[in-house]
């Protein structure tokens, strides 16, 4: 009977997580393309009318510019995601040569590290493979990856760490960024956590790691940010060895 209830209670957790997770996606996205679109709508109408010139519109173009990359992010997590919830879905599982991972993100993010000078580098058994769904751990990296090259300042170095214990493969991607403060990482996942800017005024929705929780949760995993302001952040993937 206890087992029963335990199981009752943690599919009503996983229930109320996904219709929080749900609830916050649709409000950023309602929130992100009104605010988008209202500043747009006001720019054009006050050029069109005369109330800014040509000189200050184009001032406030690179704004706008940012605010439609920053929405754009928003409509491809939220595309990801909804992959996952298609009736079809399945985790597909393969061996995977972690290297190759590393070289993923090196390659996906060359200009960027290239434009902070950042020195990106692999730690661990470069033989190793880990069994898992490519598309979601290499979007669960890229998320990750990201925070540490947008929180990285010039010069600076990011690792990918790969660890083993007994059932399970940890992947960790290590920065000397500038962190995240002791009051707001408690509440890294929730919609409430504030949106910081990059070393090089990057702006981001906060979605990111609220769908990269979902996807490990998907892979059977879990995820662990260890982080100190000014010291850098820490962000490990403890994945199992296989996917059931």
């Amino acid at each position: 009977m206890d087992d029963l209830i335990n199981e009752l209670r943690l599919k009503i957790e996983k229930l109320e997580n996904e219709n929080s997770f749900k609830n916050g996606l649709i409000s950023i996205l309602s929130h992100d393309s009104k605010e988008l679109f209202g500043n747009f709508l006001w720019l054009v109408e006050s050029l069109e009318q005369k109330i800014v010139n040509e000189q200050d519109f184009y001032k406030m173009l690179p704004q706008v510019k940012s605010d439609a990359r920053k929405n754009l992010q928003t409509v491809q997590d939220s595309t990801a995601w909804l992959k996952t919830q298609y009736g079809d879905f399945k985790i597909k599982p393969e061996k995977i040569m972690v290297t190759d991972l590393f070289h993923y993100l090196e390659e996906q993010y060359a200009a960027k590290l290239k434009e902070k000078c950042i020195k990106f580098y692999f730690k661990g058994d470069h033989n190793s493979f880990i069994t898992s769904d490519r598309l979601l751990l290499q979007y669960v990296l890229d998320k990750i990856f990201n925070n540490a090259v947008k929180y990285s300042s010039q010069g600076q170095e990011i690792y990918l760490q790969l660890t083993s214990e007994e059932n399970q493969t940890i992947l960790s991607v290590i920065d000397s960024g500038t962190g995240i403060g002791e009051k707001y990482l408690s509440t890294i996942y929730s919609y409430d956590n504030p949106v910081f800017q990059g070393t090089n005024g990057e702006k981001g929705a906060g979605l990111s790691l609220k769908i990269v929780k979902n996807f490990i949760f998907l892979l059977q995993g879990n995820i662990n940010i260890q982080s100190a302001e000014s010291k850098g952040t820490t962000v490990s993937l403890f994945l199992p060895n296989f996917i059931s």
